[in-house]
C-alpha cells in the first residue's frame, strides 16, 4: 500500500466508515501536450466540507470543472451517488445535484439580489394568452426565505452594488441554493473579503453543512481551510499528494506538502 493510500485510509477510520457522495476515480485531464490533472482517485464523503489546495496551476479547479461539467475527463471516471457518470456541461451536473460558485460571483451589480439569485430560473404564472410570465411576488417571496436562512437582514430589492464583499459570496450562494444542491462547490470563496466578511461566509457554510449539504472548497489559504474543514486534499503539479486530517496536523506541515510535493512520513 502506497504513502497515499495509508493517509486515505486513515482520513476514512477516522470518519468511521463515511459514505461516499462522489468519487474521483483515476482522473486524468489532458489540454494538448498539458497534463493539469494526473492519475487522481479521491472520494468525497456525504456531509462533510472537503477542501482542495495547492498553489495556482497546481489542477485544483481543473479537477472541480470535471466534477461540475466543465471538463470531461481524458482517462478515468467520476462516480456520483454510486454510478458512474459522464457530464458534457454544467447543466448535466445541475441536474444531479451538482452547483459551482465561482470565485468571480458572475453578479450583476445594477440588479437587485431577487434577480441575480433567480436569474435563469424565475418562477413563472400564466399571462395573457399562451405566453406565460415572471412571477415577481414569488420571486421575491423566494428570495427573502434565502436570505433568512443565510441570516441576512436585506431587502430583496437591494442592488447587488451596494452589498460589502461578504453579503455579494452569500447572494452568489443564494442563487446555488435555488436548486437545492446536493453538492456545492466554492471557489475561492473568501478570496479578497475582510474578516467580517470572511466570518460572514464561514457561519454560512458551517449552516450548510448542518442542513446536509456537501461541500468542496478550493483555496490556498490555509487559515480558511484549517477554520472550515473536515479533511484536506493537497494538489502538487497536477498529483493527489496527500489527504490529511486538519485536526491531526497543522498549518505548517501542510504548508511544507504544499512547496515539496511530498506527503508527510
Amino acid at each position: 500500500m502506497t504513502t497515499d493510500d495509508n493517509l486515505e485510509t486513515a482520513a476514512v477510520d477516522a470518519r468511521d466508515g463515511p459514505s461516499e457522495k462522489a468519487r474521483f476515480e483515476n482522473v486524468t485531464k489532458q489540454f494538448g501536450r498539458v497534463i493539469a490533472v494526473e492519475d487522481v482517485t479521491l472520494p468525497v464523503y456525504e456531509n462533510e466540507i472537503l477542501a482542495l489546495v495547492g498553489d495556482n496551476g497546481a489542477g485544483k479547479s481543473t479537477l472541480m470543472n470535471v466534477l461540475s461539467g466543465v471538463h470531461r475527463p481524458t482517462t478515468g471516471r467520476v462516480i456520483f451517488e454510486g454510478e458512474p457518470v459522464q457530464f458534457s456541461n454544467p447543466n448535466d451536473a445541475r441536474k444531479r445535484g451538482i452547483e459551482t460558485v465561482y470565485q468571480d460571483l458572475a453578479l450583476m451589480d445594477d440588479l437587485d439580489i431577487a434577480t441575480n439569485i433567480h436569474m435563469g430560473k424565475f418562477p413563472t404564472r400564466l399571462g395573457v394568452g399562451p405566453v406565460d410570465v415572471i412571477d415577481w411576488s414569488q420571486t421575491y417571496d423566494d428570495t427573502t426565505e434565502i436570505l433568512k436562512f443565510l441570516q441576512q437582514d436585506i431587502r430583496p430589492t437591494t442592488e447587488v452594488a451596494f452589498l460589502s464583499g461578504g453579503q455579494r459570496q452569500l447572494v452568489a450562494v443564494g442563487r446555488s441554493l435555488l436548486f437545492d444542491p446536493e453538492v456545492l462547490i466554492l471557489d475561492e470563496p473568501t478570496s479578497a473579503l475582510s474578516v467580517a466578511g470572511t466570518e460572514l461566509v464561514h457561519e454560512t457554510m458551517h449552516r450548510l453543512k448542518e442542513e446536509g449539504h456537501t461541500q468542496i472548497v478550493v483555496s490556498h489559504n490555509l487559515e480558511d481551510v484549517f477554520s472550515l474543514a473536515d479533511r484536506i486534499a493537497v494538489i502538487y503539479r497536477g498529483q493527489l499528494v496527500a489527504t490529511v486530517d486538519p485536526d491531526q496536523t497543522d498549518k505548517a506541515a501542510v504548508a511544507d506538502i504544499l512547496r515539496s510535493g511530498r506527503p508527510p512520513s
